[in-house]
């Protein structure tokens, strides 16, 4: 019988009924359901859904964090052959218009009182949304709207419908197929409106298992589900490979408790894109800028080790008994114990994907004993095409190609992918399917990259990304501003960082510091401040990140292919970039573009050589009130640096 995700959840349940499915951390406890109770609630949700009108290839509207119950929503909708559409939980209402309109949804469960209010909010401009279902009742007693109702009440009658009509479940399960559409996932519509990408259960069960295959996971896995489910990649680890393997996943409380759920869990499998990892770091740094100055040269000291031996350690080389002695001896006062302070003493293979990661930061957690490896993919290949193997983990790598895909070059240099995996369509798109899928099963990536002698795959940038500076010492040279931006965000200074010079003499930046750990810097040195615009200004800071950004430079001109990439003047923003203000998608990737249309006048007065500039921003807060920041903003020269090789020369 075709594999579809319901019959994966079934077979579980009838082969280890009691053993855990998931978790989930409630008031402080961990809350388990087993096998025979996700089975039975899903029952009762499907034929909820069926009596509530939801038909086959219908699309339903998931909008939550990680809970069980909405993952049982999701097995629900697809058990009667409907189509789960996962959407961003912090998105503004205006932002779920569109996705609720051009797949005609009618129907939606949602977490709590904040996505139905946003879901009223919007039924003027989506009228066809007729039922709404939210799972938890806090401040929603007294909510009277038409077709509003909890999880509760379509369960109950769920379970109604099933002791009428006790074969319906299972006659709507038999009658999937592999080639029917499992989930459609909205991309981040970086340059317009977002695609629906579609995706059958054939191509993200394929996928789940070739990257299960290829890492030996097993039913005993333990996994932390705190990242959106709609994004594919935690769509994939936490739902197809979850159901394709059996392992237990865990949801957080809240996202505030993720760093503790984390450690509570200590799970096997793990993975995060850079920002996640990035942010753990800075944490470390803090603690280890409190604490003594013992510690601290301790630390220095056992750090300088693993970055020396950690990663020959990881990779199986040989290391000599001096250098594998003074490892083990770090390992049992510094890295065994900061492996338990991240949550990550378990971890047996570790993932980070969705952008480019910093080398520094990849080669750190690869220093201390985490397997971290890096794997390519995207939301329209379902994630798996090149992943890193053991022993042949590389920081400037992706990996190689996974079974079953294929890999080739444009002329331009963009790759081109043939996979089983691959998005069936662009969802009402067919203009856009035909730009990305060939009439042989070749999809267009975007990204700019090649094949090295061994195999592994190399990303430069997005194709369409990388550009030529023009005129100056450097002109004709390449510019990768993602790999210039990565190279910056590595400093725990630096929360966000974004690269401007295709067409221009010299590369000019805007950074983002990181609140935490700044803030932590200056309190340490007696520097008051009044918030984020305030510190920001500081000459005392714009130092600090003029140091960040000449390291940078300096690493940079050590490399003669990206040396006229190096930063000639930068300004500290007066604001963090914000998804809600449109600067970042909901994945937290800048929109370069956007941001280069926004903050035009910054843009100019840093190509113009000013030594200030003044700019007054719109900015949405939290509560949905829009409000305006200004501010007088300095504009900085770094120190560039000549090309290693022609200074030898």
């Amino acid at each position: 019988m075709q594999p579809t995700f319901p019959r994966l959840m079934l077979d579980h349940a009838a082969r280890r009924p009691g053993a855990t499915a998931l978790r989930e951390k409630e008031y402080g406890i961990w809350q388990s359901l087993s096998w025979a109770d996700l089975a039975a609630l899903t029952r009762r949700l499907a034929c909820g859904l069926h009596e509530a009108g939801l038909q086959r290839g219908e699309h339903l509207v998931v909008i939550a964090e990680n809970r069980p119950r909405l993952t049982a929503v999701m097995l629900a909708a697809q058990s009667l052959g409907a189509i789960p559409i996962p959407l961003y939980a912090d998105a503004a209402a205006a932002e779920y218009a569109f996705p609720i309109n051009n797949a005609e949804v009618r129907m939606a469960v949602v977490e709590d009182q904040e996505q139905v209010d946003k879901l009223l909010e919007l039924r003027a401009q989506c009228p066809q949304l007729a039922r709404i279902w939210y799972d938890d009742p806090r401040g929603l007693r007294h909510y009277d709207a038409p077709g509003l109702e909890s999880l509760d009440r379509l369960a109950e009658a769920g379970a109604r419908v099933a002791e009428r009509q006790p074969g319906l479940f299972d006659d709507e399960v038999a009658k999937g197929s592999s080639a029917d559409v499992a989930a459609m996932f909205f991309t981040s519509g970086t340059t317009g409106n977002p695609k629906g990408v579609v995706h059958t259960h054939f191509t993200l069960i394929d996928r789940a298992r070739a990257g299960a295959a290829f890492d030996k996971l097993t039913e005993k896995e333990e996994v932390l589900a705190y990242l959106p489910p709609a994004w594919i990649g935690q769509n994939i680890f936490s739902y197809a490979q979850w159901l394709t393997c059996g392992y237990v996943v865990n949801c957080p409380e809240s996202a505030e408790t993720v760093t503790i759920d984390l450690k509570e869990i200590g799970p096997t499998y793990y993975f995060a894109p850079p920002r996640v990892f990035e942010a753990l770091l800075t944490s470390v740094t803090i603690r280890m800028e409190d604490a003594g100055a013992l510690k601290r040269r301790l630390f220095a000291r056992s750090m300088a080790v693993a970055r020396r031996v950690g990663p020959a350690l990881m990779d199986g080389r040989p290391v000599g008994a001096a250098d594998r002695l003074a490892y083990a001896l770090g390992n049992l006062l510094i890295y065994g114990p900061l492996r338990n302070a991240l949550g990550m003493s378990r971890v047996r293979v570790a993932y980070t994907a969705g952008e480019a990661i910093g080398p520094d930061l990849f080669t750190f957690y690869r220093s201390i004993g985490v397997n971290l490896k890096q794997l390519y993919g995207s939301t329209e290949t379902a994630v798996f095409v090149c992943i890193q193997p053991d022993h042949e983990v590389r920081a400037d790598t992706v990996g190689v190609p996974i079974e079953g895909v294929q890999i080739r070059l444009a002329d331009s240099g963009e790759i081109l992918v043939k996979s089983p995996g691959l998005l069936k369509a662009y969802y009402k798109n067919p203009a856009a399917t035909a730009e990305v899928l060939t009439d042989d099963g070749w999809y267009h990536t975007g990204d700019a990259g090649f094949l090295d002698a061994g195999g592994h795959l190399k990303i430069i940038d997005r194709a369409k990304d990388v550009g030529r500076l023009e005129g100056g010492e450097h002109d004709g040279a390449m510019f990768a501003p993602k790999y210039v931006e990565n190279k910056l965000k590595f400093f725990p200074f630096v929360k966000e960082a974004v690269a401007f010079g295709d067409g221009r003499d010299k590369v000019c930046a805007f950074v983002n510091i990181d609140m935490e750990a700044v803030g932590n810097w200056a309190e340490r040195r007696g520097l008051p401040y009044a918030g984020y615009t305030d510190l920001a200004g500081k000459p005392e800071v714009y130092e600090l990140i003029r140091d960040c950004v000449e390291k940078v430079n300096a690493d940079l001109a050590g490399d003669a292919l990206l040396a006229g990439s190096q930063v000639s003047r930068f300004l500290i923003l007066h604001k963090e970039l914000d998804a809600d203000d449109g600067e970042l998608t909901r994945t937290r990737k800048v929109r370069r573009g956007f941001i280069a249309e926004r903050y035009r006048v910054l843009l100019d007065a840093l190509y113009a050589g000013r030594a200030s500039q003044y700019i007054e921003t719109e900015v949405r807060f939290e509560d949905g009130r829009q409000g305006k920041v200004s501010a007088e903003l300095r504009l900085a020269d770094a120190r560039v640096f000549p090309v290693a090789s022609r200074a030898a020369a």
